[in-house]
């Protein structure tokens, strides 16, 4: 009588072998993980700085955005410079100017996205452009740092694809997954 097989066993640091399935299965449910709880870290940090007073615009609605949306860079000269989004209109963020703004937006009910590194300053110029009366206005929800993440394109100041990224300083470039980051 032939004795059968035994099942595989961990023993002595051995792990068992796994099949496709299961190894595709593990590598689904990692991958899964490690986005999720990123995903996680980053509404804890956007619910820590922000109020939400603005509606968030996430990255599946606005990668296929119509030419009609205005987009708008809340963040630095240096910061734009180094790299945007396609056709985006910089305003910055320390210097701010409503009155420059204005002529650049004449139409109080266009769609606007207000944009930054991760959504917290593009909330405080968004802000300031609804006390305006200006009416649909967003907050693209994790900024240019989760377009890139995405790897979706942004441009240089001469409008050429680049994989730079400034992340304002080595603290904040920890949200920054894909693409060179530059900093100070």
């Amino acid at each position: 009588m032939a004795v059968p097989p035994e099942p595989e066993v961990v023993a002595r640091g051995r792990l068992p072998k796994l099949s496709i399935m299961q190894k595709s299965l593990l590598f689904l449910f990692l991958f899964s993980s490690f986005f999720g709880f990123s995903q996680k870290k980053l509404d804890k940090l956007l619910k820590a700085h922000n109020t939400e007073s603005i509606p968030y615009i996430y990255i599946e609605d606005l990668k296929s955005y119509p030419s009609d949306i205005i987009l708008l860079d809340a963040r630095e000269s240096k910061e734009y410079a180094t790299s945007h989004l396609k056709d985006a209109i910089p305003v910055g963020y320390d210097f701010f100017n409503m009155d420059s703004v204005l002529p650049k937006l004449p139409d109080k009910d266009s769609k606007i996205v207000v944009y930054c590194s991760l959504g917290i300053r593009s909330e405080d110029i968004a802000e300031k452009l609804k006390k305006a009366g200006y009416k649909n206005i967003f907050n693209l929800y994790g900024g240019i740092f989760e377009w890139k993440n995405n790897n979706l394109k942004v441009y240089n100041l001469k409008e050429q694809e680049t994989d730079s990224v400034h992340t304002f300083n080595k603290d904040w470039s920890k949200w920054l997954k894909k693409g060179i980051k530059i900093y100070e």
